[in-house]
């Protein structure tokens, strides 16, 4: 028996057989050629590019007929690399230099570009190599006429384990049949942990090594909650985890069945629970879960499947059918948050030594101003179809709000003067993540109509810890005074000034964390959906009185580590379904 920690992506326990996805084990040929068999190759090269991207576009016609076209719009970058100049111009190259066959070519050139990714650091970028993967291996299968395994055969409940599972993998394969996922790598925002939260499949990502681990038919144990994998249990272990599967089923059913009981303190205090949405086909969960609107809708997402700035149509219609699915209840759209660890190709071009620092975000949008007003155009128009509210990322202080601001003013102007329709009274906020804007909420509150705050960069920056650098991830720790003072300082800065403050980030979601967070007086929260039934039993089995003596108690001591202790202690004893 052996256990393996890796990341949760998506919740659940499921015990059932391997299925070893592993595509990285065949072999590449490779041997020498001679000058004048150069253009023999390149001209095989040619016609593999020429079928991979038939093969793409009938895959993506495909996806589209059983999903929908958002879920296969992130083909469209597969067949944009497929036809990259500059990428067809390093395999020429290093085929004349070095004269061996294109398929190993293809593979060093690819290995080479991945390297890299994998070496900037940035979380967004390593991600993205599954799909430069993909792409090598459509042109590498097509050079040796061998055909891929299809995930859509499977014919028995398996748990999936694969270095990596493709986007194009994912949506094609056998859902009734797929019980779990298990990768080597991935992270929360990767393509594949996005579609399993989807598609309600239980996945742990970022094990590295365990594919080396396992085989074919071993039994597994997948506990999603815990980011746990064990490999062949014994009898014992296997027993407990059965039992457990089935209280953990019994605890889903019973939170389900709170269905449309509101969020609210046995004192009466409403707090609105919120989605957290990636991309439009997770509106069904969203209902699922009853949540009483989306609460943080990650538009840059969209602009990184494609691979390039959307148009202002192609946004329109994506916002719209997200607003109107939402049958009344508000959609509030984060402005692009590109940068950091979400990198797109202009940003990556600029190869930035600190990318959590640089570029990014308002800050990218404030200086690429025609991006900008082409979203906010497109949001503008999609409020005709329902209540939406517009959310600026990473505001640093007054300034940039104010600027973000005046252009939201102009692009109303334009529409107004071409006789377009939109919603004149949308809420505008700002997101605070950056600890200058915690600072100066006071100021930031009387120009926005509401705050989100956004954990996961806030805590990032206050404690100066890197939240991808695996070293010190025992030092990134929600509770940290400092961070608990930021929040109470955000909250109280917000509702002096009579604008409510919500949080979209991991916090908003962490069960351990709701009691705080009702003690510090937030008004709303946004998570996953599947997060939503949880957090509300919370909510709904406290009073607003026993959070804030709760967290009067926190606020008095010094170490994240005691109040760490304290929190699960006290959560643990007072909740028995915390786990």
């Amino acid at each position: 028996m052996k256990e393996f920690h890796g990341i949760s992506a998506s919740p659940g326990i499921v015990i059932s057989t391997a299925f070893l996805y592993n595509e990285e084990t065949f072999s590449v040929p490779r041997y020498s050629i001679a000058e004048d068999e150069v253009d023999t190759e390149i001209e095989r090269y040619n016609n593999a590019i020429l079928s991979a991207s038939e093969e793409l576009t009938e895959l993506k016609a495909s996806i589209t007929r059983e999903h929908s076209e958002d879920e296969a719009r992130f083909l469209d970058s597969h067949i944009l690399m497929l036809h990259d100049p500059m990428f067809k111009d390093q395999v020429f190259e290093k085929l004349r230099h070095e004269l061996i066959n294109v398929e190993c070519i293809v593979q060093s050139v690819i290995q080479e570009l991945v390297n890299k990714l994998n070496a900037s650091g940035d979380i967004y970028m390593q991600e993205r190599t599954m799909d430069m993967n993909d792409v090598a291996k459509r042109i590498i299968n097509t050079l040796l006429m061998r055909k891929r395994i299809s995930l859509a055969d499977l014919s028995h409940e398996v748990i999936i384990v694969t270095p990596d599972l493709l986007p194009s993998d994912t949506l094609l394969m056998n859902k009734w049949m797929v019980k779990g996922i298990v990768m080597d790598a991935g992270g929360r925002t990767s393509h594949t942990a996005i579609l399993a939260r989807s598609f309600g499949i239980p996945a742990i990502l970022g094990l590295r090594r365990i594919t080396m681990a396992v085989s074919d038919g071993d039994v597994l144990i997948l506990d999603g909650q815990a980011g746990l994998v064990i490999v062949d249990p014994d009898q014992e272990t296997l027993d407990r985890y059965k039992k457990k599967q089935t209280e953990y089923l019994k605890r889903e059913s019973e939170l389900f069945n709170l269905g449309n009981l509101p969020s609210e303190t046995r004192d009466g205090k409403n707090i609105k629970l919120k989605a957290n949405v990636e991309i439009p086909d997770e509106l069904d969960s969203v209902h699922a879960y009853n949540a009483e609107g989306i609460g943080l809708f990650r538009s840059e997402f969209l602009v990184m499947q494609k691979g390039q700035e959307m148009d202002e149509e192609l946004q329109f219609e994506i916002y719209k059918k997200v607003v109107q699915g939402m049958n009344g209840e508000s959609v509030t759209i984060r402005t692009l948050d590109v940068g950091g660890d979400k990198l797109i190709h202009e940003i990556a071009q600029r190869n930035e030594k600190n990318p959590l620092l640089g570029w990014r975000a308002i800050r990218f949008c404030l200086e690429k101003v025609d991006v900008f007003k082409i979203q906010l155009r497109a949001i503008l128009r999609a409020s005709v179809f329902g209540p939406v509210r517009i959310m600026f990322p990473m505001i640093s202080g007054i300034e940039e709000l104010e600027k973000a601001m005046d252009i939201l003013n102009s692009v109303k102007k334009e529409l107004n003067s071409e006789g377009i329709e939109f919603s004149d009274d949308i809420p505008v906020g700002c997101m605070i993540e950056v600890p200058s804007a915690a600072m100066t909420s006071d100021i930031l509150a009387r120009k926005a109509d509401f705050f989100s705050i956004g954990t996961n960069d806030l805590i990032q920056y206050t404690i100066a810890v890197d939240r991808g650098n695996e070293k010190i991830t025992s030092m990134y720790e929600p509770f940290h005074p400092a961070v608990l003072r930021l929040i109470r300082m955000v909250v109280e800065n917000g509702h002096n000034a009579g604008i409510p403050v919500g949080m979209c980030g991991e916090m908003a979601g962490d069960p351990l964390a709701t009691v705080i967070l009702l003690g510090l007086g937030l008004d709303e929260l946004s998570m996953s959906a599947f997060g939503i039934p949880e957090i509300k039993r919370i909510i709904r089995s406290t009073t607003i009185l026993e959070s804030e003596e709760f967290l009067g108690t926190l606020m008095d001591m010094k170490s994240f580590k005691d109040i760490d202790k304290y929190v699960r202690n006290w959560m643990e004893e007072r909740f028995e379904f915390i786990t």
